[in-house]
């Protein structure tokens, strides 16, 4: 098995040794099972979309509008923008 230093501020490791003590577990053990759950936890979450695949089918799926529609004011007078 591996090492690994890292740092936690006091309060943490006093929740960690509390944790220990109550569980009869190691601090090493509990560690290793919090990581394991996030990693879990973080693989099992859909992956970040953008708006744009979110949106992809309706991209470009309107014609004949003006073609400086959102940067023209004179467009985006009537919606307080301007």
């Amino acid at each position: 098995m591996n090492t690994l230093t890292v740092k936690i501020p006091p309060e943490l490791e006093q929740q960690l040794r509390q944790m220990s003590e109550q569980t009869a577990l190691g601090k090493s053990e509990l560690v290793r099972r919090a990581l394991q759950a996030f990693m879990t936890q973080t693989n099992a979450a859909s992956p970040l979309v953008s708006a744009l695949d979110q949106a992809g089918d309706l991209v470009a799926c309107f014609r004949g509008g003006p073609p400086d529609l959102s940067s023209n004011p004179e467009h985006l007078k009537d919606f307080g923008c301007v």
